[in-house]
């Protein structure tokens, strides 16, 4: 007996119908392709890892994020993937020895144990791509276009892009002398916006004087070009070489992308810390103005393989492309494709006919005997018919 409303499916977890599964697998195409154009391998991780695997230097936030279940064969513990970049690290690190840099490409549904406030799902849908094995801002400057790249053949037009650097606050962290749980507060203050709490957090600590201003300073610094001429009147007189360098670098990033996309808006936020807890660099961010979050985003996370026996600088990005799809669907409506229906039978010229347009890549639904629905119903616009001899494809009469 069917148990009621057994259709119903966890909350945050979905399925694809044939439309939008069509659409998926449409636009999961035309990026992939993009990517080896790029010069980017396809590899397809592993859905479940060994734990500890899964959360290399993801932090508390990846943990929270992941599944766990236990081995029945070995006893350990298990997770589901949460995030791909800890398991493409280790595929670098131990299956590419190369020292010449890796590009890496990939897709698949990642679980999460929450998701975020404002997605409707927990099984995002994620493609990204990843370079390992180069240091320099060129391989970030690479990355950043591939991700706009992916973008415009999404059919994002409008997009702007919010660059960060964690090398920043991590070094103002540092020179505070703050403990671990004072970072890890900060770090949420910081994250929440709350500004007041923050003013209040920082008033409880025993800081150094001026020293609290550093931070209460950070969440000012956004905005445009401006903001790091901002950021380096504000912490010159600390003579920090990584801040300078993260804001240099932050500068020299700027100038590429102005001249190579002179319309692409440009914003700098030195507060927002996306995957801090693994990036070292560069951090960056696409938003559209529908959309009340980023729509794909990705930074440079050097040594995320040392924990594989491997430490290379890499850099990368990702998106779901359940969010781009959405976006695709809009700007590039599918073409009214030809549909054919064949009668049944075991005519052998009629199997032969009907192999023979398949191989072309045409679409042939063919009659069962005794089913329900004509050739309209089932969506076809052509008719396979026997005239003059032989079988040709022909407009279906309405």
């Amino acid at each position: 007996m069917q148990k009621k409303d057994s259709w119903l499916l966890p909350e945050g977890i979905d399925e694809a119908l044939p439309e939008q599964a069509k659409q998926l697998e449409r636009l999961r195409r035309i990026l992939l392709d993009a990517f080896a154009c790029w010069g980017y391998q396809l590899v397809i991780p592993p859905l479940v890892d060994f734990l500890d695997s899964l959360l290399v230097a993801g932090g508390a936030d990846l943990e929270h994020q992941t599944f766990k279940l236990t081995d029945q064969l070995s006893g350990k513990l298990l997770g589901v993937r949460a995030d791909m970049t800890p398991l493409v690290a280790r595929m670098d690190a131990h299956h590419l020895p190369h020292p010449r840099p890796a590009r890496l490409c990939y897709y698949g549904t990642v679980l999460h144990t929450l998701g975020d406030p404002l997605e409707k799902t927990r099984a995002p849908m994620q493609i990204g791509a990843e370079l390992y094995g180069h240091a320099g801002l060129d391989s970030d400057f690479e990355i950043i276009g591939l991700m706009l790249e992916t973008l415009s053949l999404s059919g994002v037009e409008n997009a702007y892009l919010d660059l960060g650097h964690v090398a920043v606050y991590r070094a103002l962290v540092n020179m505070a002398g703050l403990n671990p749980a004072q970072e890890a507060e900060l770090f949420t203050l910081l994250q929440r916006k709350a500004r007041a709490d923050l003013n209040q957090f920082l008033a409880e600590q025993p800081l150094e004087a001026g020293k609290a201003d550093w931070f209460r300073a950070l969440p000012e610094l956004n905005g445009g070009l401006e903001t790091l001429d901002r950021a380096g009147a504000l912490y010159a007189g600390l003579n920090n070489p990584d801040i300078d360098r993260a804001l240099n670098d932050l500068q020299t990033l700027a100038g590429k992308l102005r001249r190579a996309y002179p319309n692409l808006p440009l914003s700098f936020d030195l507060a927002e810390l996306r995957g801090y807890h693994y990036h070292t660099g560069v951090a960056f961010a696409a938003f559209i103005p529908e959309i009340g979050r980023e729509i794909a985003r990705g930074g440079r996370y050097d040594n995320i393989g040392r924990a594989f026996g491997r430490a290379r600088p890499a850099t990368g990005f990702s998106a779901d492309l359940k969010v781009l799809v959405n976006l695709f669907q809009a700007a590039a409506p599918d073409a009214q494709k030809e549909i054919i229906f064949a009668p049944s039978g075991g005519d052998p010229g009629l199997h032969e006919a009907v192999r023979d347009l398949r191989a072309q890549g045409r679409t042939v639904i063919q009659h069962l005997p005794e089913q329900i629905g004509d050739a309209a119903a089932l969506g076809c616009n052509a008719i396979l018919a026997w005239r003059d001899q032989q079988w040709v494809v022909a407009a279906l009469a309405v």
